[in-house]
């Protein structure tokens, strides 16, 4: 039998405890903050029929798209013609009717529909969950990673823009970290396809200045030479970009109303927000087609890294799958990013993976059972504790690396008298306590 090398497939990872521990960490640092904003969690499956997530991203998502092969003979039911023009689109109609989801909001809408009935609105929804995107895999991005998705649907309120930038920055504050919070509105960007005469290039647009950080201002300029816009298109295009402040873009769109609509909407939420580490840039696109209005991004300061959260407002991702019409606004964390930064500024607590309170050992063999019953009493007292099984001279450095707190070595004369020597780990003092004593000295 031929061995196989043991492999990941790219773009994937496997995570170690202390890296579990530390993901639990920021797990539950957004869960708490998210509860305390009023919202609920939602689970949907990995998957989606196929009709339910293409068309959602843009034609660069759709090329994205993670897609499953239907079970049994696939191939059987396969057009003669599709295969031997070597029909790729058709093909693929036929042999997949399911793929793995893009993200957690094109299923969240779809959830809505489907569940209307039963839901209170405005529905506050939180997500947490892997999503799959088969793009080529580098440093912050991989084909499997986590997103952290809260959303408001059936609710038209600014308020609800500002509430998900207050969750913005009362996150990253908990987590400690120096972050810019980018916000632009998709009006603006409409008004800004109108300025420049071209109304009609409006996806198009939005989709090449979304690259800007990647490829810069010249390859830009290339991407919107290649949608056939003149050079006046072009220049004018550059002009909205480089306004700075919504006063500047005011004073451009004046006769625009769509555009003025995009910079009241922004000026009522800095109006609720005052905080140096959110800011305007009109540069700010998001290539996703279905953000209507505000939008987000959020930085790492100090990192190489791209945005580690980004979200938008949509206002008909629900007509899309035959339901009333609802806007939602939502935000998205993704999870691999974060730890990414947190670990390169080393932001984790150091006793994030602490280990249980006390480990047992016992001297021989015929104490287990004696052990083990001074165990159940403790953790019927919810003191976290464990028996060590492993070879009798690795038992400090397993007690050190899992970083236990304290030690107790049980033999005979700890069973007849019932007094056990705890150690601390780390001062490595030791004192003599009954059990009763020890659950009294924990409960503390």
């Amino acid at each position: 039998m031929t061995k196989i090398k043991p492999s990941l497939p790219k773009g994937t990872r496997d995570f170690l405890p202390q890296q579990v521990a530390r993901r639990k960490y920021i797990f539950n640092t957004i869960r708490d903050v998210f509860e305390k904003y009023g919202f609920v969690e939602i689970e949907t499956p990995a998957f989606e029929r196929l009709e339910t997530l293409t068309g959602k991203y843009g034609e660069e998502g759709d090329r994205l798209l993670f897609k499953i092969l239907n079970s049994g003979d696939f191939l059987s039911k396969v057009s003669t013609e599709n295969l031997t023009t070597k029909n790729s689109a058709g093909v693929l109609k036929e042999i997949a009717e399911k793929g793995l989801r893009y993200d957690l909001t094109v299923p969240l809408a779809r959830y809505v529909v489907q569940h209307q009935s039963e839901l209170v609105f405005p529905f506050k929804r939180y997500h947490v969950g892997p999503v799959w995107r088969a793009d080529k895999p580098q440093k912050g991005r991989y084909q499997e990673f986590f997103q952290f998705d809260a959303d408001v649907i059936g609710a038209d309120s600014l308020l609800n823009d500002v509430e998900l930038t207050m969750i913005l920055l009362e996150v990253y504050h908990c987590l400690g970290m120096d972050v810019s919070i980018k916000m632009n509105n998709r009006k603006l960007l409409e008004a800004l396809s109108i300025y420049a005469g071209c109304p009609d290039k409006l996806m198009e647009i939005t989709v090449a200045i979304d690259k800007l950080d990647k490829i810069g201002a010249e390859g830009v300029n290339d991407e919107l030479q290649k949608l056939s816009l003149t050079s006046d298109q072009i220049s004018k295009i550059n002009e909205i970009l480089n306004c700075k402040d919504l006063s500047a873009l005011s004073i451009k769109f004046t006769n625009d109303t769509i555009g003025q609509k995009g910079i009241e909407e922004l000026n009522y939420i800095f109006s609720k927000i005052k905080d140096s580490h959110v800011g305007f840039d009109i540069t700010l696109a998001r290539g996703l087609t279905y953000y209507t209005g505000t939008i987000w991004e959020v930085l790492a300061n100090n990192v190489v890294m791209g945005s580690i959260t980004g979200g938008g407002r949509y206002d008909n991702l629900t007509e899309m799958f035959g339901g009333q019409n609802m806007s939602g606004v939502g935000i998205s964390f993704g999870i691999e990013r974060i730890y990414d930064v947190m670990e390169e500024l080393n932001l984790f607590p150091d006793d994030i993976s602490k280990g249980v309170d006390i480990l047992f050992v016992a001297r021989e063999e015929r104490l287990i059972d004696f052990v083990f019953e001074q165990v159940s009493q403790l953790r019927e007292a919810n003191i976290s504790c464990e028996i060590y099984t492993g070879h009798p001279k690795k038992k400090f450095n397993y007690a050190e690396a899992k970083q236990i707190g304290f030690f107790i070595e049980v033999g005979d004369d700890e069973k007849s008298s019932g007094i056990f020597r705890i150690k601390n780990m780390n001062t490595r003092e030791e004192e003599k306590l009954s059990i009763i004593d020890i659950i009294t000295k924990f409960k503390k």
